[in-house]
């Protein structure tokens, strides 16, 4: 592409693919690099956890995305280094990708308040492989049941405690209560799966807190209909193979998911640059790096302080508006034009709590029940990237409804050892799980799962 300023973007989520295009008509040649090769519709993650949709239904490939974007070069490698005096970027096979500008979008995983030995135990939600692991642990408790001759050893194959009343905390204890109650009950012969115990455990007074009190009443109040045990004001002070402790109480189980926490990408430690304390880049209001021009930090790894004072949230949308807004002020450097400050403009929130239940929040108004639940179903699907996925969702939600029953309950690997099996124990469990590589130093502090976007992810180019 000659001489043309180079743009790199490191990741493939919302903010990454929405800067990407919004240089797609620019005189720059943008490569985009990224770990794996597929773009996640994170909002509907959850469904795939829950054996809903198939993996499939919500991601699509990076480079099918970009495919009509010519100044665009998308590669697979995973980051290990930034040199920002050098201004090239070091991948972990030892490659090399300089750079002009660069657009650093590598997101946030879900973290453990200092407690990373919890994770074997409690798996949390971020990509298609959590995801994965996720389902297989949730099906195989049912099997695990199935076969249990011990009464204590069913109950705790029977107890499934959430971690997080976040949204994921929430829509997760919502579909699973349905799916119990409802999609595979007459499936088994020997287990009631009706008389599973759901428990949602947040730390916290209320429920997906970044809602109004009174959707988040709602939403408590609907998970309690649905049969979820929903407690507040719930610190987890422990978790152990086959167990969660909260103070001294001990909770016998052996399926634990974790919603409750995220920190940055470690890559926010390669920056030179000032972060929170939990891993988050302190940008400056163009979305520039202190101390670097050219480097910009986007999405859920970026601080950005609003007008109020408050932090953007890091959900999708705000993502999607930083990538915007960054690859804009690129644009502006090109032409000699002075750079604009970062506006977040919310389109509004929505979670889905199960069928006929959700909570819709607005600038000026919200409502819930099931209105709500019509217009996250109608956003989910519009905004899904490609005619096909959006197509794939709406047969499987259409086939749920009538139906009942999922459509991806497979369970796709048998794990080799179990996690949430107390010492001793004879059953297998849970897959060995890919871990990301520590950047070294302290770790930094987690900050409590934020409301997810509900809002306009990229859309294909048709």
């Amino acid at each position: 592409m000659g001489d043309r300023p180079r743009v790199l973007i490191i990741g493939g989520g919302f903010a990454g693919i929405e800067a990407a295009r919004a240089l797609r008509r620019a005189p720059v040649a943008v490569t985009l690099v990224d770990a794996t090769n597929h773009h996640v519709f994170q909002p509907l993650l959850y469904q795939v956890a829950s054996a809903a949709l198939a993996a499939s239904d919500i991601a699509v490939p990076i480079r099918w995305l970009l495919r009509r974007q010519h100044n665009a070069t998308v590669l697979l490698g995973t980051v290990a280094d930034i040199d920002e005096e050098r201004k090239v970027v070091r991948l972990e096979d030892g490659a090399e990708l300089p750079y002009d500008y660069l657009i650093v979008a590598a997101g946030s995983r879900h973290a453990y308040f200092g407690h990373d030995e919890w994770e074997p135990c409690a798996p949390g939600l971020k990509t298609l492989a959590d995801a994965a692991e996720v389902r297989n642990r949730f099906l195989l408790a049912f099997e695990r049941s199935e076969r249990a001759e011990d009464p204590a050893e069913r109950e705790q194959w029977l107890t499934i405690v959430i971690v997080g009343g976040g949204p994921t905390g929430v829509e997760l204890a919502g579909i699973m209560a349905s799916i119990v109650r409802r999609a595979i009950r007459k499936d088994f012969r020997r287990v009631d799966t009706a008389k599973t115990r759901i428990l949602l455990l947040e730390g916290g007074p209320r429920l997906i807190p970044a809602f109004r009190e009174r959707l988040s009443r709602r939403a408590e109040h609907d998970l309690r209909k649905l049969g979820v045990d929903v407690r507040l004001n719930a610190i987890v002070t422990k978790i152990e193979p086959g167990a969660v402790w909260v103070g001294e109480e001990r909770i016998a189980t052996r399926t634990i998911f974790w919603a409750a926490g995220n920190r940055a990408s470690p890559l926010s430690d390669r920056l030179d640059a000032p972060l929170d304390r939990a891993g988050h880049v302190n940008v400056l209001p163009d979305l520039s790096v202190p101390g670097h021009p050219e480097t910009f930090v986007v999405g859920d790894q970026a601080n950005v302080v609003q007008a109020d004072g408050s932090p953007v949230p890091r959900v999708a949308q705000a993502g999607m508006q930083m990538g915007r807004t960054a690859a804009r002020n690129i644009l502006r450097d090109l032409a000699a034009a002075p750079r604009r400050e970062f506006r977040y403009q919310t389109h509004g929130d929505l979670a889905v709590i199960g069928r006929y239940r959700a909570v819709a929040q607005f600038p000026w108004f919200s409502f819930t029940g099931v209105f709500a639940w019509l217009l996250w179903l109608f956003v989910h699907i519009l905004y899904l990237a490609g005619f096909r996925n959006r197509l794939s969702v709406l047969i499987e939600w259409g086939y749920e409804f009538v139906t009942w029953q999922r459509g991806s309950r497979l369970i796709l690997e048998y794990p080799k050892r179990d996690a949430t099996a107390p010492s001793g124990g004879g059953a297998s469990g849970a897959a060995p799980r890919l871990q990301r590589p520590e950047t070294g130093g302290e770790r930094p502090e987690v900050e409590p799962e934020r409301v997810p976007v509900r809002a306009a992810p990229p859309r294909d180019e048709n």
